[in-house]
């Protein structure tokens, strides 16, 4: 046997020894190891489960722990983190539980509240930080035209929510139209309550705001106006071929209109008339002496009614029965109370108006361009100098022809019977007064809503009790200059369409308006005269040729020079920006003298609130120039 055989026999029994303890050793550790993570595994699961932690879960590799799951909330995690950490060392915890992604947070309702008065500006509410406190608030006060201002605003840092901003810049803007007001403003939503002087200014505000509103903001409008002072107070009722109708209707109460209405509508009226609440009555008993009359008047059949203050005319017409009229007549009179007084005329056929030629007449008529002519006749040279210094008064020394000659055959009380007519005339926007011994004819169209209504006033207060006046007037909504004011879009229409007819025109490399463009800046000035709340932009625009930096500055200047001639044609110009775009907006080729051309621009634009989408514009070539 070798040698090395028999070290080999000696130490195998020691190294078999050696691997059985390694192998034990190996087990026992194993074992110790499977007990540790069991124990730690239990115990912390234990721990959490009755902490109210389910949702977090255990395991254990060795002495390292690590913790999974959801928690509702950080607070949650911390809380499970903590309670493992009660059962081993925190520095053996690995946590990777996560937090439940939180709802974002809802944007606050912001809303500004504006009150104005005598005594500035109170502004409070909630606005994003974006749209800046500070700003809103200068803003407000430019626009109001005040130094004083309560700012109680508070900010959130949040993004302006959709139709915030052009619902912002409505709602500040409108502070310059009103008087004594509340301007509440909501994305989307602009609510104004204000007091108004009177029922025109009502009329004229309100159509101001609804012209300018822009898209996509709701409007609430509660305008109030104080009730007018009507004198004479003045009712006029008639009936005749054309069937009931009212030249004009006052009444001081709502119960009072209620039943004047009523009373028109019983004697045969149609429609929905006017019938003005105003001050100025003369008597608490005024509704109940209008329905009185009207009622005669209805059972009469045909004549007409005027009441002036507390005077009352009833004129039957011709034919009309003597025993119906003078009961009638004699019940009106024993009904009305105290203070009206009643005078009752019942037209005979010899008292209707001649037509043989021989009755003196005296006709006025203006024309829709404003010129009056005046024939017929007076009674001497005193008169006809009051009647044309009257006419030139309210019409114009230059619009009033006088063809009038003077006769001594004209019946009393014709001067004022002349001049009351011509007074009703300058309520017209054109039409025709013709005055005879037995009438007063107004026939024409106007542009207020209540002409028809201030004419009889004037007739009726003016008039001898028994006189007799007919009224065609109608309404035109065209004339009416608040009716007729175009919106932004028309505006901005109406210049394109002075622009296309002749253009703006620069001397080369020049910011000096050539004689043809001159021309077309007059046009503009007269349309922009109407369009004074309608934010414009004029933009200066160039073809690429030259330097960029040149280009921009040149239609800076040309815009200017535009916006400059405009102001010194009296215009009002806070409404009108200008700005040079240069050659950054091409609208054609730049490698074409056609293209060139037309780059070389002007352009109108209306200016809206920036999230609105709109873009309304206008492009004035410019003519030839050399960058």
């Amino acid at each position: 046997m070798s040698q090395s055989n028999i070290r080999l026999r000696q130490y195998l029994p020691h190294t078999l020894a050696i691997v059985v303890a390694g192998a034990g050793c190996l087990g026992v550790a194993l074992w110790a190891k499977a007990r540790v993570e069991a124990s730690a595994l239990t115990e912390i699961s234990l721990v959490l489960s009755q902490s109210g932690h389910d949702w977090a879960e255990v395991a254990v590799d060795g002495l390292q722990v690590t913790l999974f799951g959801t928690a509702p909330d950080e607070a949650t995690r911390f809380a499970a983190l903590s309670e493992a950490g009660s059962i081993v060392d925190a520095s053996r915890i690995q946590d990777t539980m996560e937090v439940e992604a939180t709802a974002a947070i809802a944007a606050p309702d912001f809303t500004i509240e504006i009150l104005k008065n005598d005594d500035g500006l109170s502004l409070i509410g909630l606005v994003p930080v974006e749209s800046d406190a500070t700003t809103i608030v200068e803003r407000a006060l430019a626009v109001a035209g005040t130094e004083k201002a309560t700012d109680l605003l508070e900010s959130a840092d949040f993004a302006p929510p959709p139709g915030w901003e052009r619902a912002l810049s409505f709602g500040l803007g409108a502070l310059d139209a009103l008087p004594r007001s509340k301007v509440s403003i909501a994305p989307g939503r602009v609510s104004i309550t204000a007091v108004a002087k009177d029922t025109e200014d009502r009329r004229r505000i309100e159509r101001s705001l609804r012209r300018d509103s822009p898209t996509g903001v709701e409007l609430v409008l509660k305008i109030s106006a104080p009730r007018p002072v009507i004198a004479p107070f003045t009712l006029r009722f008639l009936i005749d071929d054309k069937g009931p109708r009212f030249d004009a209707c006052s009444a001081d109460t709502e119960d009072a209109r209620a039943a004047i209405l009523k009373a028109a509508r019983d004697a045969g009226l149609q429609g929905a008339p006017r019938c003005t609440l105003g001050l100025g009555t003369p008597s608490t008993q005024w509704g109940n002496a209008a329905v009185q009359a009207i009622n005669a008047l209805g059972e009469i059949g045909e004549g007409t009614l005027t009441i002036s203050n507390a005077d009352i005319s009833l004129v039957a017409a011709v034919g009309t029965n003597e025993t119906t009229f003078d009961r009638q007549v004699g019940e009106l009179e024993g009904g009305l109370p105290d203070v009206f007084s009643l005078n009752a005329v019942r037209l005979l056929p010899e008292e209707a108006p001649k037509a043989d030629g021989t009755v003196p007449e005296f006709v006025a008529t203006r024309s829709p361009e404003g010129l009056v002519q005046m024939r017929g006749r007076l009674g001497d040279e005193l008169t006809r100098t009051a009647v044309e210094s009257f006419a030139a008064a309210h019409f114009g020394m230059g619009n009033v022809y006088p063809a009038v000659r003077v006769t001594d055959d004209v019946p009393a009380g014709w001067p004022t019977r002349v001049l009351s007519a011509l007074e009703a005339l300058a309520l017209l926007n054109n039409g025709v007064a013709v005055v005879s011994p037995d009438k007063i004819e107004i026939s024409g169209l106007s542009g207020r809503v209540n002409a028809r209504a201030e004419i009889a006033r004037i007739l009726g207060s003016k008039l001898a009790d028994g006189a007799t006046f007919a009224l065609d007037v109608s309404y035109s909504e065209a004339l009416d200059p608040l009716a007729a004011l175009p919106t932004p879009e028309e505006c901005v229409e109406q210049i394109n369409a002075a622009v296309s007819a002749q253009k703006i025109t620069f001397a080369p490399s020049s910011t000096d308006i050539e004689d043809a463009g001159m021309e077309t800046i007059d046009a503009i000035s007269e349309l922009l005269r109407d369009c004074q709340t309608v934010e414009i932009e004029i933009g200066g625009h160039t073809d690429s040729q030259g330097r960029e930096v040149m280009n921009e500055q040149l239609s800076q200047a040309r815009a200017d020079a535009v916006l400059n001639a405009i102001m010194a044609r009296r215009v009002l110009t806070s409404n009108l920006t200008a700005k040079g775009y240069g050659e950054t907006e091409p609208i054609a080729d730049n490698d074409t003298e056609a293209g060139r051309e037309a780059n070389r621009r002007i352009e109108f634009r209306l200016v809206l609130p920036k999230d609105d989408t709109k873009d309304i514009s206008v492009e004035a070539p410019e003519g030839e120039t050399s960058e």
